[in-house]
C-alpha cells in the first residue's frame, strides 16, 4: 500500500469511527498529523463526527490536538463552536492550546459565549485559564458576543453572569466605544443590564 492510500485510509477511518483501522494504520506508521484537502487530520475527523473513542485513541497516539484546518477547527475548538461537553472534557487533559483563534479571531469561549453554550463556558471559566476578555477580530470580548450576537434570553443571562462572576472585564468596549450596559439597554435587555450594573458597569 502506499503511503498516500494509507493515509487516506486512516483519515476514512476517523470518519467512519473505526478504532480498529486507525490502529491498524498507526502500527503501519502512517503520519498521524496527515491531512485531507481541508487541511483536517484525523482527530480533527474524529472530532466532528463525534467518535470519542477515536479521538481518545488519537491523543494517547500522539495526534496534535492543536493543528487547525483550513477554516481554523481543531479539537478544543470544535467542542466550544459545536456545545461538545464530551469532546471538551476529552481533550482538556491533553493541554490544548487555548489561544488558537477561530476564523473570526476569537478564542474557544467567544463563540461558546455567542451561541449560548452555558455548559461549555461554565467549564472553561472552571476548569481552564482561558482569556475571557480576548477581542477578537471585529473588536468583541466573550462578554459583547454574549450580550450582541444573542437573543438576551436565560441561557445569555447565565452566560453573562457566569463571565462577570469569573472576572469579566464590564468596562471594555466595542470598537465603537459602546459598554456592554450601553449595548444590553439598546438592545432591551432588561435582565442583562442589571447582571452588569451589579457587577459594577
Amino acid at each position: 500500500m502506499s503511503e498516500k492510500e494509507l493515509i487516506a485510509e486512516f483519515l476514512h477511518a476517523a470518519e467512519q469511527g473505526n478504532a480498529e483501522a486507525l490502529k491498524s494504520c498507526l502500527a503501519k506508521n502512517v503520519d498521524i498529523n496527515a491531512t485531507n484537502r481541508q487541511g483536517r487530520t484525523a482527530i480533527i475527523i474524529a472530532s466532528l463526527n463525534k467518535h470519542y473513542e477515536c479521538v481518545s485513541l488519537l491523543i494517547d497516539a500522539g495526534a496534535d490536538i492543536n493543528k487547525q484546518d483550513q477554516t481554523c477547527f481543531n479539537p478544543f475548538l470544535i467542542s466550544c463552536l459545536n456545545n461538545d461537553l464530551t469532546l471538551l472534557r476529552i481533550v482538556l487533559p491533553a493541554n490544548p492550546d487555548l489561544d488558537r483563534l477561530t476564523r473570526f479571531g476569537g478564542v474557544g469561549i467567544t463563540p461558546a459565549s455567542e451561541k449560548g453554550h452555558v455548559d461549555i463556558v461554565r467549564e472553561l471559566l472552571t476548569r481552564t485559564e482561558i482569556n475571557y476578555n480576548h477581542t477578537n477580530f471585529v473588536g468583541w470580548t466573550p462578554l459583547l458576543e454574549a450580550i450582541v450576537l444573542n437573543d438576551g434570553g436565560e441561557k445569555q443571562q447565565q452566560i453573562v453572569k457566569l463571565l462577570l462572576d469569573h472576572g469579566a472585564n464590564p468596562h471594555m468596549t466595542d470598537k465603537y466605544g459602546k459598554t456592554p450596559l450601553t449595548l444590553a439597554r439598546e438592545k432591551g435587555y432588561h435582565a442583562i443590564a442589571e447582571l452588569l450594573i451589579a457587577a459594577g458597569a
